[in-house]
């Protein structure tokens, strides 16, 4: 009786939870002209993909996502293997006063990012990096790093000392240690970081908004906004099917990496 009842609120929590996505999808698919708000709960129509076209042609979609998909690619990548190496080096080498640096990079995360928004356009502003990929690039590296090295450190912390030793015995180089023992042994915890930080970019509106005005620059998220502007000229079902789209990749990259998350919780990495 008890797993019934625990089923059961299971699937009602699950379809509560779902119930936005639905409103998204159903509205996204109903015709341009006819589209009311009285209707948002009853599927009437299916003009899905020609409010995809019009999405793309009335916001240029298309370069947005090009630069979206550069930066949530290459920042995670690059933000992962730098806080492995901090990780690494703060606990398998045992780096003097290495608490103290760990503090110092997760220190970054203390301070709300609306703070430092006004100093970081100024500062983009005078060295040419504003409204630049590279800009963007390194924006999302410095600010996915402390998390990264946040989760690696503590994930190093469960793995005994004795492995590395064993493998300095053996004549292994520290560089070699960290390639070809301690990141295979971290990889579920590395694809879920990855997977965390890649959708905080593609997801990400407030920087995009402020470091970039660029079409074929700023992120996918801001050009979405753009056309919800009184100046966007975009129907709201056009919108919303824009949404589904930003959507898709996001969840396509869950779907695929999601036994990476069941194999980290079984083993108790995060």
């Amino acid at each position: 009786m008890s797993k019934f009842i625990r089923t059961a609120v299971l699937v009602i929590l699950g379809i509560v939870w779902l119930l936005p996505a639905y409103l998204l999808v159903v509205n996204a698919m109903k015709d341009p002209i006819t589209f009311t708000s009285k209707e948002s709960w009853v599927p009437t129509d299916f003009h899905l993909f020609e409010n995809f076209a019009q999405a793309f042609e009335l916001s240029g979609l298309g370069n947005s996502i090009l630069s979206t998909l550069i930066y949530s690619i290459v920042s995670p990548t690059i933000a992962v293997l730098v806080g492995a190496a901090a990780g690494f080096a703060i606990v398998a080498l045992r780096l003097k006063r290495g608490f103290l640096w760990f503090v110092v990079i997760f220190g970054g995360t203390v301070f709300p990012l609306q703070m430092v928004l006004l100093p970081l356009f100024d500062a983009y502003s005078r060295i040419g990096l504003f409204d630049t990929r590279v800009g963007m690039v390194i924006i999302y590296t410095v600010i996915s790093i402390p998390f990264s090295a946040f989760v690696m450190r503590n994930f190093f912390t469960g793995v005994a000392h004795n492995v590395f030793e064993a493998a300095v015995l053996d004549g292994a180089t520290t560089w070699r240690i960290f390639v070809r023992l301690y990141l295979p042994m971290a990889s579920s915890a590395l694809v879920a970081i990855f997977i965390l930080q890649a959708t905080f970019v593609w997801n990400d509106l407030l920087l995009g908004l402020t470091l970039s005005q660029s079409d074929d620059i700023r992120p996918i998220i801001t050009t979405l906004s753009g056309m919800q502007s009184t100046y966007g000229g975009a129907q709201m079902s056009v919108v919303l099917a824009a949404a589904v789209l930003v959507s898709l990749p996001t969840v396509v990259l869950f779907l695929c990496t999601q036994r990476f998350f069941a194999k980290g919780l079984a083993l108790g990495q995060y």
